[in-house]
């Protein structure tokens, strides 16, 4: 439980910051919340970073095209359509190096579906939280150390 302690505190503070300053700038808090998992369930540190950010965007680009022909297509069955169609290619774009976190791609459309299709709301929360997971994880790193010490 030891080596979990720097990252719980850096973890539990940021997250408490986050959610009163998103709160007083209306962002939209929990959407950052899912990218700062990803963050860490891309392995942390810059590759992290970059694979988890970079799904996640991708996958609200997706979502966002798909509301894009639901806003046009009237007929039974657009909506599994174009799920099927963006669930393919959120599987398919994962040979792209930096888009393989294919668990990113989905939380992405999930977030931006999530928000009632708030483009910008969506993005500007999940690059929020990618750098709150970034932040999280070094000033953890720093805090285990300091703990670690011997006395």
């Amino acid at each position: 439980m030891k080596n979990f302690l720097g990252v719980g505190i850096s973890v539990g503070l940021l997250a408490g910051i986050w959610t009163q300053v998103s709160m007083e700038l209306a962002l939209v808090t929990w959407a950052a919340f899912v990218a700062w998992a990803c963050y860490f369930a891309a392995g942390g540190g810059r590759t992290g970073f970059t694979r988890g950010l970079a799904a996640n965007i991708s996958g609200a680009l997706w979502g966002w095209l798909a509301s894009l022909f639901l806003n046009h297509a009237t007929f039974t069955g657009a909506i599994a359509i174009a799920v099927t169609v963006v669930a393919f290619i959120l599987c398919m774009q994962a040979a792209v190096g930096v888009l393989s976190f294919i668990p990113g791609a989905f939380a992405g459309t999930a977030v931006f579906f999530g928000t009632s299709f708030d483009l910008w709301g969506t993005l500007i929360a999940l690059v929020a939280g990618a750098c709150l997971g970034w932040l999280s994880d070094l000033l953890g790193q720093r805090i285990q150390r300091a703990v670690a010490q011997p006395a």
